[in-house]
């Protein structure tokens, strides 16, 4: 449904882009959805983006998720399911909007999300209503779990960019740690429905198929080598170089790629 061809150049490309956002999200415990996808975006279609990083996101989770503790994972299991549950659902729906987009707009929305996402994961400067959203939308009730994790979803299973998911996690005042934990976990959850509905609609057949698979390896190579750098890394030079390499995708593909 989403040509592509599969030429070594490709191939490359694709290792190379996934080996880098494994690193990011190695380092920052976060990132390797939005920065692969955005990259990918900038020279395949972004529907095609969107569905290669699959199986690499699913892979990079899992190792992300080994660091959550047993009675740490329990506890938020607990406290979140309502929020994970009703994302799952957002996120097969947000996939079947894949098919129903047009590329350019989808490739300006992926950028407007990957900007989004800077703003919101920035620091420096006070962005406009976030207090509000904080505590109008973030709050601990079942309700707004479920609101907040429909419209989640819905939005990360359209673009793979999850700047809400990482919001709402940040706003629960989690230590980095079990942060890291809890976010990988629940792309974890959302994104093996996300493969189950994209095989159930068609989407990984041929090169497509194939690509994501090869992207698995560098991936998680990148995702070692970033948790081994982690330690030596100060956090506001983790965050900005982040920031900056997003800044630059997004503003790449709200131009048109």
């Amino acid at each position: 449904m989403f040509p592509v061809a599969l030429d070594p150049s490709t191939v490359a490309g694709v290792a190379a882009v996934l080996f880098v956002g494994g690193l990011v999200a190695g380092v920052n415990g976060f990132g390797f959805a939005a920065v692969g996808t955005a990259a990918l975006a900038t020279w395949l279609d972004p529907r095609t983006a969107v569905i290669v990083m699959l199986l690499p996101l699913l892979a990079a989770n899992l190792s992300l998720a080994a660091e959550l503790r047993g009675d740490d994972l329990r506890a938020c299991t607990r406290r979140f399911w309502p929020y994970v549950l009703a994302a799952v659902v957002g996120a097969v729906a947000g996939m079947t909007i894949l098919v129903r987009v047009p590329t350019r707009p989808l490739t300006v929305a992926l950028g407007a999300f990957t900007l989004t996402y800077v703003a919101v994961s920035q620091r420096r400067l006070p962005v406009p209503g976030r207090a509000f959203v904080r505590r109008r939308c973030f709050a601990e009730s079942t309700r707004a779990k479920v609101g907040l994790g429909v419209v989640s979803g819905a939005l990360f299973g359209a673009s793979n960019v999850g700047v809400q998911v990482v919001a709402y996690l940040r706003s629960r005042d989690l230590d980095r740690g079990t942060f890291v934990g809890v976010l990988a976990s629940v792309f974890l959850g959302i994104t093996t429905l996300r493969i189950g509905a994209a095989a159930w609609l068609g989407f990984y057949r041929g090169d497509v198929a194939a690509l994501s698979v090869v992207g698995v390896a560098p991936g998680l190579l990148g995702v070692v080598a970033g948790k081994r750098l982690r330690p030596a890394i100060a956090d506001a030079t983790k965050r900005t170089a982040a920031l900056t390499l997003l800044t630059g995708l997004g503003l790449k593909l709200v131009s048109g790629g």
